[in-house]
């Protein structure tokens, strides 16, 4: 299983759009290596988590086949993770495609959004090309040749926000943003259901600091409990990837202070365009 961490900043970004701060100013003269685009994961080429405004800057920034997307899994509806307008063009004369339908997966707000989107362009003859499926919280299914369990992140008020286990050949992805903790009742529900992951993503908006589990995000001083907390429920391993990402402005992510503290504290910082193995 390949996970490619395509964008691995915030909402804002980084350097943030609208900022003029000091540090988002000098991410700006920094260039690229520092830029850190909305969060997108992508598994084995077929498989997106999140599908963020910079989703077309990732196809030939990084050189990802959007073709060959056969399912999304969104996390929820924020525009930051589900940018719903481009999917009027998945057809007709705006795209020759490999595979003939694309899978979204949501909970009932990002089913709201992909209707409030698509309702004005979607052309007849480009709505075959995408298939909706709702899901909730606590649900196990198969798609893509691939097992995928959905817990519930503690991320909004206002709609059932998902958390993604991801299992293939044998191999396992948890993905573990955006949320302000993993709560007893899907860490018993993953372990319930035999999940064991070989890459876990945590979280990562505050960097040093916690949102000691009242925020909607997560510190490395939060990563680090619920690691623990998955290590002890037999749901990752101590030789497992674990991985920090999306990353705020505010917590000024330069890649050498993420690597400086995620090494600290036995983790690994995803920079956008990463790829791990699991």
């Amino acid at each position: 299983m390949k996970i490619t961490f395509l964008g691995t900043g915030a909402a804002e970004g980084v350097p943030a759009m609208f900022c003029n701060c000091s540090f988002c100013n000098a991410v700006r003269s920094a260039g690229r290596g520092e830029v850190r685009t909305r969060t997108q994961v992508l598994i084995d080429g077929d498989i997106s988590i999140d599908f963020p405004p910079e989703a077309y800057y990732h196809s030939f920034a990084m050189g990802v086949d959007l073709s060959a997307l056969r399912c999304l899994l969104v996390t929820h509806s924020h525009m930051d993770h589900f940018y719903a307008h481009d999917f009027i063009l998945r057809g007709y004369k705006y795209a020759v495609l490999k595979e003939n339908v694309l899978d979204i997966y949501g909970n009932a707000e990002v089913e709201k959004v992909f209707a409030e989107c698509t309702a004005r362009e979607m052309k007849p003859q480009v709505a075959p090309h995408v298939r909706f499926g709702r899901v909730g919280p606590y649900s196990v299914f198969e798609a893509c040749g691939a097992r995928i369990i959905t817990v519930p992140a503690e991320h909004s008020k206002t709609e059932e926000a998902l958390l993604y286990y991801v299992e293939r050949g044998g191999k396992g992805y948890l993905h573990l943003h955006d949320t302000g903790n993993v709560g007893d009742g899907a860490m018993q529900f993953l372990a319930g259901c035999g999940a064991f992951a070989d890459v876990v993503a945590y979280d990562c908006t505050f960097g040093s600091s916690a949102g000691n589990f009242t925020a909607r995000h997560m510190g490395v001083p939060d990563i680090v409990v619920i690691r623990q907390k998955l290590l002890s429920a037999g749901i990752t391993g101590a030789d497992a990837k674990h991985i920090i990402t999306h990353f705020s402005h505010n917590c000024s992510p330069w890649r050498s202070s993420m690597d400086r503290l995620a090494r600290e504290h036995g983790l690994i910082a995803a920079y956008d365009g990463m790829a791990v193995e699991a």
